[in-house]
């Protein structure tokens, strides 16, 4: 399994929001790019990248920190937030990200995704399916639509998507466990699909618990920041 530590953007600063609500901002570090050197150091390999103002926006912000962090380290970095273009796309793949994540332009556009899957392929297109009560959750988690989650996912793997973030918005910085039930559901409803649990990480033995479920990854933020998942026990779960 892929333990991807996360660094989400408002700024320029990394920061953490509490179930993706702006007003629930805490703010750990001036310099992204210091803290993407740490990941580094320790020996993690990929980067979760989230610009939380292109998300607002509708279009990419932090493209320049992006750049940083793609020059500075050999993280393999995917990005995401206010993704809504082919030219968007082009920009972060040429600002040095590996892969990027179509989030709610998903579910609002379901057929543009589908073209960036056809164009780019589906290891560089990770589809976002965040979800709170079942639904599918959009527009930086402000809105919840009528999509239920496993249709969300079957329609979008029977168009060629192989690789989700599939995150539970109610758990999302609140450091009380992640939905591990959920995850076994869907990993044994699509065998064939690669899934990264996303979303309320807390403790390095749940990571452990993850990993014996079967998720291709797992996508770890807060718990870094406040200190209740060490780095050195995380670099230990990659080696």
């Amino acid at each position: 399994m892929e333990i991807i530590p996360a660094i989400d953007l408002i700024d320029g600063k990394c920061v953490r929001l509490t179930e993706g609500d702006f007003a629930q901002q805490t703010t750990y570090h001036s310099d992204p790019v210091e803290v993407a050197k740490q990941f580094e150091a320790l020996g993690l390999r990929r980067l979760h990248l989230v610009d939380l103002d292109g998300a607002r926006a509708k279009q990419p912000v932090n493209l320049p920190v992006l750049a940083r962090i793609a020059r500075e380290t050999k993280l393999h970095i995917d990005y995401g937030g206010g993704l809504q273009s082919s030219e968007a796309i082009q920009q972060a793949f040429d600002a040095g990200a590996k892969q990027v994540t179509a989030g709610s332009i998903a579910v609002r556009e379901p057929k543009t995704v589908q073209k960036w899957l056809q164009e780019y392929g589906a290891e560089r297109i990770i589809v976002g399916a965040d979800f709170k009560d079942n639904r599918i959750a959009i527009n930086a988690w402000a809105e919840q639509s009528d999509l239920t989650l496993e249709t969300f996912l079957s329609s979008f793997s029977e168009k060629g998507a192989k690789t989700f973030i599939c995150t539970d918005v109610s758990k999302d910085g609140k450091l009380q466990g992640s939905s591990l039930e959920i995850y076994q559901q869907l990993i044994q409803k699509f065998p064939t699909l690669q899934f990264i649990a996303s979303g309320g990480v807390t403790t390095i033995e749940e990571v452990r618990q993850l990993r014996e479920a079967g998720l291709h990854g797992a996508i770890i933020g807060k718990a870094i920041y406040e200190g209740t998942i060490s780095l050195e026990d995380l670099a230990k779960e990659v080696r």
